[in-house]
């Protein structure tokens, strides 16, 4: 986990940036975990798009990078910027039409890892509070029960650190809405460490990064139906 800043610094949230957010450059890889004529599975460092940002300073993320090599790469799904981990992409149009309808028809298991401030009390649990995009504080999400579309995260407590009040998550989103972990996390009462959206400035400030990685993905080969499962080690 990332030591503290400097003190009395203190980093911006990205609401708080500029119209046209500058993705900081990122150097690290994407690094491949599984390929054939179908699918291609990687994991994404933190703070690389998973697509072009509309800003033209915001071009390079995860498909641009690959089509350096897979010139039919498609997109299936996003992790957000600041979230590191698994995704799949599909090689054809085939491919991309299986995994797309499986996503949509909640047939992939997605299980991530998260570093939380605070002890959580439950061993396990859900959260289950609907979701919408706060307009006119773009890019946030938020809680609304009126408008909201249904939302539900599943968590179980991993560990518990007294001494660095933290815990360890893992989280099994069984809807995939933008920003749901960190706001379900937020809505627990435990925003997740280095968060620049939902957390409060003294614990965006624990951690240089969003502690929040994608884990574990698993769904049924386009071609062959069999159930396949991949998974990206966690990098704190």
């Amino acid at each position: 986990m990332s030591g503290e800043n400097d003190a009395g610094a203190r980093r911006l949230t990205r609401a708080e940036q500029p119209e046209h957010y500058i993705v900081p450059v990122c150097p690290d890889p994407v690094t491949p975990i599984y390929q054939d004529s179908d699918i291609l599975v990687i994991s994404k460092p933190a703070f690389l798009l998973s697509v072009p940002g509309r800003a033209p300073e915001n071009k390079d993320c995860v498909i641009r990078r690959l089509a350096r090599d897979h010139e039919d790469v498609r997109l299936v799904h996003r992790l957000d910027l600041d979230t590191s981990g698994i995704m799949v992409f599909a090689l054809n149009r085939a491919a991309q039409s299986q995994l797309s309808r499986a996503f949509q028809r909640r047939q992939v298991a997605k299980e991530y890892q998260a570093v939380v401030a605070g002890l959580v009390g439950e061993d396990h649990g859900e959260v289950a509070l609907p979701l919408i995009a706060d307009w006119p504080k773009r890019p946030l999400q938020k809680v609304c029960f009126e408008t909201g579309k249904p939302a539900l995260t599943r968590f179980q407590v991993l560990g518990r650190d007294s001494r660095g009040d933290t815990s360890r998550l893992r989280l099994r989103p069984v809807t995939g809405r933008s920003h749901q972990l960190r706001i379900h996390c937020r809505e627990l009462g435990h925003p997740i460490l280095g968060c620049d959206l939902y957390a409060p400035a003294d614990i965006l400030n624990r951690s240089d990064r969003l502690l929040l990685h994608a884990h574990r993905l698993a769904f049924n080969h386009p071609r062959t139906g069999l159930w396949r499962e991949f998974v990206s080690a966690v990098p704190f």
